[in-house]
């Protein structure tokens, strides 16, 4: 027979130990460190405006446009925090261990945006009014949880997490600056410890409640979108960001997708009932299609490519169609 459906708040209260183990666990494991060590002050001097300061202007800085764009989309990311610690408090608790996680996992994730902030400031790598003004719309629209209840938060956060430790890591290697490279490299480092961590609470609810969880990994990964896709100028800058190889289709289904539903056991789950031997047929078909979908656009990209090589046009060549995941 199928397992009676669990409330969140029932969820909450039996995943509480495993939180608890897991948030030691995390502490434990957790590094200290400090953003001002990985900024090159050195490279830095005042702007114009009341410190009287030299203008910032395109070409001050010999990172690639796309690389540019990654650590723009990244940091616009890592602003809208409060909108993220709302969304998971709604649900979850900030009551016991959750809220001691919750809290733990803010002061982290902050320490993202001041450092990538000030790297851009000191390497004049962007415009800073456009990023300000970026950044005062991004957090002003806030965030709106694409997740609803306890289980679809931790499923789509844990996609999240993943997700941004792959991109922020892949920005690095394509920045050509080590000292970008050595920033986003620990970046990346915080936002693993980050999906260790909801991975195996998600670990713990697909034991106590399979079908449920089946059911919020099926939906997530189906809806799944950036947390920072309305951002002002998302979709034009995914798009460069996935042809320059960055966070593209194909790294979304191989890097991200595949190895997560393989450490959770997702096809190999036994005791589920209807709903979740439906969650998890669709689950499959789903991945099928994204996999057709990431080979057509690393085709495309390939042709498109090849294309301004020949014709040696640059930008006016027409790039493939822009990625849905990122």
């Amino acid at each position: 027979m199928e397992k009676l459906k669990r409330d969140d708040a029932g969820l909450i209260v039996e995943l509480e130990p495993e939180v608890s183990r897991l948030l030691d666990r995390h502490v434990a494991a957790a590094r200290e460190w400090f953003p001002h060590q990985y900024v090159p002050w050195s490279m830095g001097r005042d702007f114009d405006g009341p410190l009287d300061g030299e203008p910032w202007r395109e070409g001050q800085s010999r990172l690639d446009p796309a690389a540019r764009s990654a650590l723009v989309v990244n940091l616009l990311t890592e602003d809208n925090l409060p909108g993220y610690y709302h969304a998971l408090a709604v649900n979850s608790t900030r009551d016991g261990a959750w809220g001691e996680w919750l809290n733990r996992w803010t002061a982290e994730e902050d320490r993202h945006a001041s450092a990538i902030r000030s790297y851009l400031h000191a390497t004049r790598a962007v415009d800073p009014v456009s990023l300000e003004r970026a950044r005062m719309a991004q957090v002003s629209t806030g965030f709106e949880s694409p997740a609803a209840g306890c289980l679809s938060g931790i499923a789509y956060v844990t996609l999240q997490e993943l997700a941004t430790r792959i991109s922020h890591r892949n920005t690095g290697r394509f920045s050509g600056d080590p000292v970008c490279e050595g920033l986003m490299t620990r970046i990346a480092q915080d936002e693993n410890l980050h999906m260790v961590f909801y991975r195996d609470v998600l670990r713990a609810a697909l034991e106590l409640a399979p079908d449920q969880a089946l059911m919020a990994v099926e939906e997530s990964v189906r809806s799944f979108r950036m947390p920072g896709h309305a951002m002002p100028g998302f979709a034009s800058m995914a798009a460069q960001i996935a042809i320059a190889g960055v966070y593209d289709p194909r790294i979304h289904h191989d890097d991200v997708l595949v190895p997560l539903l393989r450490s959770l056991k997702i096809f190999d789950l036994e005791r589920l009932g209807p709903r979740g031997e439906q969650a998890r047929d669709s689950l499959a078909a789903h991945l099928e299609r994204l996999e057709a979908r990431a080979g057509l656009f690393v085709e495309r990209r390939a042709q498109a490519l090849a294309a301004r090589q020949r014709r040696g046009r640059g930008d006016r060549t027409p790039a493939p169609a822009t990625p849905v995941t990122t």
